[in-house]
């Protein structure tokens, strides 16, 4: 996740008072998408779920 301008090609949506761009064809591929900001004791941040399967189960030493 980063901080971006739209394009032509993106999907633009927002909710709760922020605005959120994704290119439509990855958009098309990994709907629906759930953002959800987390506070844990592990650390805060967002949490990022989709419908989009993997082909291999990684754990924290895996690189791509």
């Amino acid at each position: 996740m980063a901080l971006d301008e739209s394009r032509e090609n993106d999907e633009v949506f927002s909710d709760r008072d922020l605005t959120y761009v994704i290119d439509k064809d990855l958009f098309d591929r990994i709907k629906p998408l759930r953002v959800d900001y987390i506070d844990t004791p592990m650390g805060s941040g967002f949490n990022i779920t989709s419908s989009m399967q993997f082909g291999a189960a990684c754990g924290s030493s895996c690189s791509c």
